[in-house]
């Protein structure tokens, strides 16, 4: 079965055209959609699909290490559990947090996903609910199914953040360095912040990297708590940052003017909060760790 892409110019055209001035988003020729045969593929779905599976299948190579807080098969369960919670507590975030009154006086527009309205703060939630149901049923260690599922996180917060600018949505605050893109979407033609690639490389590409390298070249893995702990700062700090040059939702733009943040500062305060908390307490936790794969304990 074939597939196109549908598109206009080239990346590198549009570098090269508007060479003189700030670069026009509609210049690169981006797609929301592209087909397989008569099936439309949105991006920002694929981004979800190859973000769950791609952290499926990190999770399960950390698993065949010593130690491992599970077996190969509770991923299966993790995994089910984990899309339902992302969706759903994505979905019912983003209504409590960014449009409760619209949803208050129209409520069918709660069911309409292909809109948009996902709030990270509420997926976050749905995940760590997921979570802790697989781990009650299982009897396994909370904190450190925890830490191995935060390892493979970033993977898919890249993809969605790179899936949010190919929309041409999540645009940044008006600006006038030399990276700007016009977002003709966003109702004006200033230049502003590509943010939703800053938030692709804080809380995507970084993450992943410090993430990678805690689990794999130290030995916190066996401290619980400290590696989710890493990465609710680490998330948190990136959001933090990045919604300085983000522009605030249009329905909060007065709350993040009378307030002087906006409310996706105000809700990682505290995750910055608890992972230094997880991160202070970790030590206190280690146990000999008996293992699900491999054949050693780790004291």
């Amino acid at each position: 079965m074939g597939g196109k892409i549908i598109g206009g110019k080239t990346l590198l055209h549009s570098l090269f055209a508007t060479a003189s001035g700030h670069l026009n988003f509609d210049d690169l020729g981006l797609v929301r959609e592209f087909y397989i045969g008569p099936v439309p593929i949105r991006f920002y779905a694929l981004a979800y699909i190859i973000g769950i599976f791609g952290a499926y299948w990190g999770v399960r190579r950390m698993l065949r290490q010593p130690g491992a807080p599970m077996a190969e098969r509770h991923t299966d369960d993790l995994l089910f559990y984990a899309m339902l919670g992302v969706i759903l507590g994505g979905r019912i975030g983003y209504v409590l947090f960014y449009g409760l009154s619209h949803y208050v006086a129209a409520p069918l527009d709660i069911f309409k996903l292909w809109d948009g309205g996902m709030s990270f703060h509420g997926g976050v939630a749905g995940v760590t609910l997921a979570i802790w149901w697989v781990t009650r049923r299982n009897a396994l260690s909370f904190l450190r199914v925890c830490d191995y599922i935060a390892c493979a996180v970033p993977w898919g917060m890249m993809l969605g953040r790179l899936a949010n600018f190919i929309n041409g949505e999540l645009w940044g605050r008006v600006t006038d360095v030399p990276w700007a893109i016009i977002f003709p979407a966003s109702g004006t033609m200033d230049p502003r912040h590509p943010s939703q690639l800053y938030e692709a490389g804080l809380e995507g590409a970084v993450l992943l990297a410090v993430m990678t390298y805690a689990f794999w070249r130290t030995d916190k893995r066996y401290h619980p708590g400290w590696l989710v702990g890493l990465f609710t700062i680490g998330i948190g700090l990136g959001r933090f940052i990045v919604e300085f040059f983000r522009q605030p939702d249009e329905q909060l733009s007065e709350f993040a003017s009378q307030s002087g943040l906006s409310m996706g500062q105000w809700l990682t305060i505290p995750m910055v909060l608890l992972g230094a908390w997880l991160m202070w307490t970790a030590k206190r936790r280690r146990q000999r760790v008996e293992p699900f794969a491999g054949t050693d304990s780790v004291a």
